[in-house]
């Protein structure tokens, strides 16, 4: 009996040394998300339950208007440098709206600012949207939006200056930050698919707001639209976890997902 606690007090000393060794080499990755009580995304967990670690500081936005992104800019230089001191190894700036709204020469300068401000690797939510429509071919596109007229009209800009022709773009109309989160899925995807099937000729979808939640919708969403959808939260951490040398790779949830 002696011999066996031993044995078994020894293995789980070695099963525990082998988890704390395991979490001491898992990659950080660092989120800003604008508003101020944000927690670790849902979908982050559900993609990647394992190989990262996700912390996250707030920036206090206070509406989804383009004076309401003025005075949430500053805080984001202090929250990337909070990540760093907390063990970051890559920074992700979520929040579609708050980088597109000035353009593509001030969604480059938040992110030079970030990797100044703290020698890591960074993206923005913007910038990874991009990528994604880059990825998938996307030419002509269909975008369904959280916004309202205003910032729509900023993220028409933002998207022509990348090369896509927006051949139809509608939004919620919210500005209300807590209203963002209580669109069900059920709802984001019949509006979205709505937005998409009421345009011809559209080879790829946009879905854009880091509040939305998207990532269970993508695949039907891309069944019933018939093109590949790039949507804000799912694709900017998919972009994250690639700065830590991660494929983000995921099956299950559409097509840019399931590239490696």
């Amino acid at each position: 009996m002696s011999t066996r606690r031993d044995f078994l007090t020894v293995a789980g000393a070695a099963l525990t040394a082998g988890a704390l060794a395991e979490a001491k080499d898992t990659p950080v990755l660092g989120l800003i998300f604008p508003p101020i009580d944000r927690p670790v995304p849902p979908e982050g967990l559900i993609m990647y339950p394992s190989g990262v670690k996700f912390i996250v500081q707030g920036l206090g936005l206070e509406a989804l208007t383009p004076e309401a992104y003025d005075k949430a800019v500053p805080a984001i230089k202090p929250a990337a440098e909070k990540l760093a001191k907390q063990g970051a190894n890559a920074i992700v700036m979520m929040g579609t709206s708050l980088t597109f709204y000035k353009g593509e020469a001030f969604n480059r300068q938040i992110n030079e600012s970030i990797k100044r401000a703290t020698g890591l690797p960074s993206t923005t939510m913007s910038t990874a949207v991009i990528e994604g429509l880059k990825t998938v071919g996307a030419k002509r596109l269909a975008v369904a939006t959280a916004y309202s007229d205003v910032v729509n009209e900023r993220l028409s800009a933002f998207l022509k200056e990348h090369g896509f022709e927006v051949l139809k773009m509608k939004g919620l109309g919210l500005t209300d930050m807590d209203a963002v989160p209580r669109v069900t899925e059920p709802e984001l995807q019949k509006f979205s698919a709505g937005v998409c099937n009421s345009t011809p000729g559209a080879n790829a979808m946009l879905v854009s707001c880091g509040g939305l939640r998207t990532l269970e919708i993508l695949a039907p969403l891309e069944k019933e639209a018939h093109v590949p959808v790039v949507s804000s939260t799912p694709h900017a951490l998919r972009a994250g976890v690639r700065l830590l040398g991660l494929s983000g790779q995921v099956k299950g949830f559409g097509a840019l997902l399931a590239k490696s």
